[in-house]
């Protein structure tokens, strides 16, 4: 080998072992317990982690999940006429699950990736749906991009889709005085505002 090839694989290793410790730190930083330096480089790590790196775990501690969310997607098409056809609800958790099923060896995709996503919507825009922020605007994308990829699974072609979400909470399973459990905490479904969808996105 030449040296001029050796000085090259030398480089080319040593950036690598930089990324890898870089990246190791600033996911290390965003899970554990609030600290001087995250605090002070809190910026820096969050556009580092979100939405692609996203531990959905604390150090010390597991962070459980407090309800259970369906997300279903509606897409609709601009007919020659001027009038928009929708079509109907496709359960996107649902084809998620059935992958997950039975399964030995699951998709980390599959189990997470709509989940996740979801959640990171959920923590940057809260009961909005506006983006006010760099992130807020990623993880919108983010979202975007994960739906309007399933729904062309059944719909070849839209120009626009819309998110349903159902949350139903998980009920303690304290039992009553008389034996009997708690009931059912009833379900609430949140209906996101049309996104356009470009040829790029689906």
């Amino acid at each position: 080998m030449s040296r001029p090839a050796g000085l090259v694989i030398a480089f080319a290793a040593a950036v690598c072992v930089a990324t890898v410790m870089v990246h190791v730190c600033m996911v290390f930083l965003s899970v554990a317990p609030p600290n001087t330096v995250s605090q002070r480089y809190e910026g820096r790590i969050s556009t580092w982690v979100y939405p692609y790196f996203e531990q959905n775990w604390r150090l010390f501690a597991p962070d459980p999940e407090g309800a259970r969310r369906r997300v279903l997607a509606r897409t609709a098409t601009m007919a020659p006429d001027g009038a928009r056809q929708v079509s109907g609800w496709i359960d996107l958790s649902a084809v998620d699950a059935s992958a997950v099923r039975h399964n030995a060896f699951p998709s980390h995709i599959n189990q997470n990736m709509l989940r996740r996503a979801w959640s990171a919507y959920l923590d940057s825009h809260g009961t909005r749906d506006q983006s006010e922020s760099d992130r807020a605007r990623i993880i919108q994308r983010y979202l975007l991009n994960i739906a309007a990829q399933r729904a062309a699974r059944s719909h070849r072609s839209f120009d626009a889709i819309q998110l349903r979400v159902i949350t139903t909470p998980i009920a303690s399973p304290a039992r009553r005085a008389d034996g009997s459990r708690s009931p059912q905490p009833p379900s609430d479904s949140r209906y996101l505002p049309w996104w356009q969808v470009t040829s790029h996105d689906n």
